[in-house]
């Protein structure tokens, strides 16, 4: 499969959770999409990130997930939403599921090991 082929098909994976998350009567903004190469790299020295992220071949992203208005940073409160995300795919991954966990963290990998 094609690197546009999975982008092609991660976009549409994310317009599905984003309009499940509305369903659910939650919000939810946009995180980071996309990544450079050096920025990953920075990340990956500060150790908040991984050299060689999904970001950067446009495979991943942040979602800011709101209640009411209320931010909902933890990872739980996008438990509900990571597993419908891994139900849409089977090369999709969240990032609640990492040994780091990561619950804003949306991915398509076939490998299942980058973030």
């Amino acid at each position: 499969m094609t690197l546009s082929l999975k982008q092609q098909m991660f976009a549409v994976n994310v317009a599905k959770l984003i309009l499940r998350i509305n369903e659910a009567g939650y919000s939810c903004t946009l995180g980071e999409a996309w990544r450079t190469p050096e920025m990953a790299e920075i990340y990956a020295k500060r150790g908040t990130g991984i050299k060689r992220s999904l970001h950067c071949d446009r495979l991943a992203i942040d979602l800011n997930l709101f209640k009411d208005g209320v931010y909902l940073p933890q990872s739980e409160a996008h438990k509900p939403f990571g597993e419908f995300w891994c139900s849409l795919n089977a090369m999709n991954r969240w990032g609640g599921d990492f040994t780091k966990p990561d619950g804003n963290h949306y991915s398509m990998s076939d490998d299942g090991v980058r973030g």
